[in-house]
């Protein structure tokens, strides 16, 4: 394996391989000497300045340089037929975007894209109960960081969640509407989006990375229940009708507010069921990210985040910037 850009978090992809029983990391790239040489060092491998001194046999490899470098390092690499992960956003463009997937078909190569809230562990819980949502509810904030000053607050944050939204609602987009604007860079740095889906169901997603606090949030109704996940705490609930939830809800209308407060276990165990989702434990979203990378090489399979899912995200994530663009605050 090799990681072509080993920043911030390409450091950590390349921590992870060099720690994994079943990965060899043979090279990191960087432009900057400096930087591939002490990543090189620290895990004991090779250092390049150029993805096009990687060596020919290279079974996969990950790409974490600045999104607009996404296709100029992914396209040689997938033509190659070598497997490429590609940090997300998949691209700076849907044409860019359009080449990286040509690529991997004329090289016959793994795509995937790296979507990684997809691996959290609420999110892998709540797609093993086939909760179907009508309404969710996102919020992702996070204090000024410096990283990601290239794109904005959509393509940098929001995009995670919209993946997850298209990726847990079956079906197609009916409208969007879409608030935001730009506080402390030339991009937009906090935006609000509203999502119709042509089956009925709604999404509500706002993304800041403004605030002093971070915050991530994700929140699904549906007529079976409703779960609400903290990807910050790594902490879920699953709320449902409880055993007596046909004689409880007769009794609630009656009951003085007083008696309610005193019978509070009653109604969270037995009117309503709460489920805390059990999370502690499972691997870490990265980690599991990359075990699945690794799968897909050794077994031909199809990744879990393809390059069309990765696509996908990126236009509607491109359709919310540009309304935000034109409203010229």
């Amino acid at each position: 394996m090799a990681v072509v850009g080993v920043g911030h978090l390409g450091r950590i992809h390349a921590k992870i391989y060099s720690e994994n029983p079943r990965a060899s990391l043979v090279a990191v790239v960087d432009a900057n000497p400096e930087c591939a040489g002490a990543v090189a060092e620290e895990f004991g491998c090779q250092a390049l300045t150029s993805a096009g001194d990687l060596p020919l046999d290279l079974d996969g490899v990950s790409i974490v340089v600045p999104t607009q470098a996404h296709a100029a390092t992914a396209v040689p690499l997938l033509e190659r037929g070598i497997p490429c992960l590609v940090e997300k956003p998949m691209a700076a463009s849907l044409a860019d975007a359009d080449a990286i997937l040509a690529a991997a078909e004329q090289g016959g190569a793994i795509l995937s894209v790296g979507h990684v809230e997809r691996f959290q562990p609420g999110v892998r819980k709540v797609r093993e109960m086939g909760m179907q949502p009508r309404f969710i509810e996102c919020h992702r904030l996070a204090p000024f960081s410096f990283r990601s000053m290239d794109v904005g607050v959509v393509h940098d944050l929001m995009i995670h969640d919209l993946d997850l939204i298209l990726h847990m609602v079956d079906s197609e987009i009916e409208s969007v509407d879409s608030a935001g604007g730009a506080i402390l860079t030339e991009v937009e740095d906090m935006a609000s989006v509203r999502i119709v889906f042509k089956n009925g169901a709604r999404a509500n997603i706002s993304a800041s990375r403004a605030s002093l606090e971070p915050m991530r949030r994700f929140r699904m109704f549906s007529s079976e229940g409703y779960v609400s996940l903290d990807f910050q705490k790594n902490y879920g609930i699953y709320i449902t009708r409880g055993p007596e939830w046909d004689t409880g809800r007769v009794a609630l209308r009656t009951l003085d507010p007083i008696v309610l407060a005193l019978r509070k276990d009653w109604i969270q165990e037995k009117v309503l069921k709460v489920t805390e989702l059990e999370l502690a434990g499972e691997q870490r979203p990265l980690q599991a990210e990359l075990d699945a990378f690794l799968d897909c090489i050794e077994t031909g399979q199809a990744p879990e985040v393809t390059g069309h899912d990765g696509r996908r995200a990126l236009a509607l994530a491109e359709q919310i910037s540009t309304a935000i663009r034109e409203q010229a605050w």
